[in-house]
C-alpha cells in the first residue's frame, strides 16, 4: 500500500499531467522605451518563445511614441518568432481616420489580430467620442481581424454595475469579438461568476483570464486601487513584512499563479493570458512547473 506521501505526489502528477494536455498560454508585453529595456525584451520574447505561445501581445499607449512603438514592436516580435502578435488599439485620442490608417497599415504587413480597447485617460471629466464597441466594428469593416476585447471579472472601475459590464462585452462581441482578455484577478469565484453571468445572457466567446504573476506586491497594491482590483486578505497575509525581499515575494508570487491556473483548469478553462511586465523569469519557471 502506498504512504500518503506517494498517493499525493501520484495525485499532484495526474493533475499535472492534465493541465499538461488542455491548456494554452499568451503573454503580453509592453514597448519598451530605452535601450537597456529593449534588451530585457528581446531576452524575455525569446525566452516564452521557446512556451510555443497561442500567441503574443503588446500594449498601446495613448500618445504618439507610445502608438509607433507598439507598431515597431509588434512588427519585429512577428518577424522574429513567426508566433501570432496581436497588436492593443485603443481609441482614446484619435479619430476614425487614424484608427482606420493604422489597422489598414497592420493589415497589410501581416497584423490580423487587434485587441481592441477604449483606453483610459488621467484627464478628468474627459468626454469619449469612441468606445471599443466603435472600434471593434471599424477594424470588421476594414477586414477579418481576429479581435480580442477586455473584460472586467471585477467590474470596470466606470462601470455602474454588473448588469452594465456584461451588456458592454456582449455588444463587442456581437460586434465582431472573437475573445475576451480579463482583468487580472486574484479571487476565482469572481472570475466564475463573470463567466457564468456571461454564459446566461448568451456571450459564447472564450473568456481568457488575465494572470498577473506578482512580483512587486507594494506596485501591485498602488495598481490595484487604479483599476477596480480586490486584493483578498490571505495575500496581504502572506505579503506582510516582505515590502524589502523582492526574491520572496517573486517565489509566493509564482505559487499563487500556479495554484489560479490549476483550479480554474478543474472549471475547464483552457487558455490563459500572462501580463508578464516584460520579465521572463517568474512567467517562464510557472509555465515550466506546468508543463507547457
Amino acid at each position: 500500500m502506498k504512504n500518503y506521501s506517494q498517493y499525493h505526489q501520484d495525485i499532484m502528477n495526474q493533475k499535472l499531467e492534465n493541465i499538461r494536455n488542455n491548456i494554452q498560454c499568451s503573454f503580453e508585453f509592453f514597448p519598451p522605451k530605452n535601450s537597456f529595456l529593449e534588451e530585457n525584451l528581446w531576452s524575455t520574447v525569446n525566452r516564452l518563445s521557446l512556451l510555443k505561445p497561442k500567441f503574443f501581445s503588446v500594449t498601446y499607449g495613448a500618445n504618439t511614441g507610445e502608438r509607433e512603438k507598439t507598431y515597431d514592436t509588434v512588427q519585429k516580435i512577428y518577424k522574429k518568432t513567426g508566433i501570432i502578435t496581436a497588436a492593443h488599439l485603443t481609441c482614446i485620442d484619435s479619430t476614425p481616420h487614424k484608427l482606420k490608417e493604422i489597422a489598414y497599415n497592420y493589415w497589410n504587413s501581416g497584423i490580423k489580430s487587434i485587441v481592441a480597447l477604449r483606453g483610459d485617460t488621467l484627464e478628468k471629466d474627459y468626454r469619449h467620442i469612441m468606445y471599443a464597441v466603435d472600434l471593434v466594428l471599424l477594424l470588421k469593416k476594414i477586414a477579418d481581424f481576429d479581435i480580442s476585447v477586455a473584460a472586467y471579472p471585477e467590474l470596470h472601475p466606470e462601470s455602474k454595475n454588473v448588469k452594465s459590464d456584461i451588456l458592454n462585452l456582449k455588444k463587442k462581441v456581437d460586434a465582431g469579438a472573437s475573445r475576451a482578455i480579463t482583468q487580472f484577478f486574484f479571487n476565482i469565484e469572481s472570475y466564475l461568476r463573470f463567466r457564468d453571468n456571461c454564459i446566461k445572457n448568451k456571450i459564447n466567446i472564450d473568456i481568457i483570464p488575465g494572470i498577473l504573476p506578482v512580483c512587486n506586491f507594494q506596485k501591485l497594491k498602488r495598481f490595484s486601487s487604479m483599476t477596480n482590483v480586490k486584493i483578498p486578505k490571505w495575500m496581504l497575509d502572506m505579503f506582510n513584512g516582505l515590502d524589502d525581499d523582492i526574491f520572496t515575494q517573486k517565489i509566493i508570487g509564482s505559487s499563487i499563479a500556479i495554484d489560479m491556473v490549476k483550479k480554474l483548469s478543474c472549471e475547464g478553462v483552457k487558455n490563459f493570458h500572462f501580463y508578464t511586465l516584460n520579465q521572463s523569469d517568474i512567467t517562464y519557471s510557472i509555465c515550466h512547473i506546468l508543463g507547457l
